[in-house]
């Protein structure tokens, strides 16, 4: 008996142009014709179609499919190859899926780093965005750090948020002096703010250059002014270190 290119597609669990597209690559046989020139699929062809249709199913690649498979073949490496390949894949989603979890439970927006997710509906979209700088420089030790100390939030903060542009000299003196004590407290409880790029997985500087340029572009120059006075007011205390904030 023999089938049509439509039956032995239908037979198969596939379609038309699958077909046809395996027998481009190689890895069908193109069946011999009628005198009519219609194809002829005998049962060889309909085993070999299956034996792709159930590699696709499991995920192998076409262009691997070749070397799993014939009978004559051992598949084992491959296999275990392609069974690693699904655990990685199959680890990542549960991440992800434990991520969104975070993300609606908190109602935050799905492009915040998760751990700051409890803690963003409270940010303004310039401190999100610059969340989003520090986790892609960030260890995850400085980042959880980090996360725990904006959590506990002051007054201070929401004053330097929303300082505009034109404030003056006395504004400015007055807000980093006031912020000069919030950041020794944090520091106290975290000694690694300090230096929050030191264990920074792509190296210190890095971090440092790429933190300092979204601070002056995402910050506006009254804002600017307060963080270059407060680093001052910080380089003067004997324990408070030579870092900026």
């Amino acid at each position: 008996m023999a089938w049509s290119t439509q039956q032995v597609a239908e037979l198969a669990g596939t379609t038309v142009k699958a077909v046809r597209y395996y027998h481009q690559i190689g890895l069908l046989d193109v069946p011999e014709r009628t005198a009519n020139g219609y194809k002829q699929y005998e049962v060889p062809h309909l085993v070999r179609l299956l034996q792709i249709k159930r590699l696709s199913d499991l995920g192998v690649p076409l262009s691997e499919v070749a070397a799993m498979g014939r009978a004559d073949e051992d598949p084992d490496e491959a296999i275990r190859v392609l069974d690693a390949e699904l655990e990685a894949t199959v680890d990542r989603l549960n991440r992800v899926r434990a991520e969104l979890a975070v993300i609606l439970r908190h109602r935050a927006p799905a492009y915040v780093p998760p751990a700051f997710a409890p803690v963003s509906r409270d940010l303004s979209d310039r401190q999100r965005s610059l969340l989003m700088v520090y986790s892609s420089v960030l260890s995850e030790e400085s980042l959880e750090e980090f996360r725990a100390q904006i959590s506990e939030g002051d007054e201070t903060e929401e004053e330097f948020e929303a300082l505009p542009p034109d404030a003056d000299d006395g504004a400015v003196e007055r807000l980093a002096a006031r912020m000069r004590p919030v950041v020794l407290r944090a520091r106290e409880k975290s000694p690694h703010l300090a230096d929050m790029a030191a264990a920074a997985p792509r190296g210190t500087k890095r971090a440092e250059q790429t933190i300092a340029e979204a601070i002056v572009q995402l910050y506006n120059p009254a804002q600017l002014r307060v963080l270059k006075r407060l680093s001052s007011l910080l380089e003067e205390s004997p324990d408070a270190g030579t870092d900026a904030p």
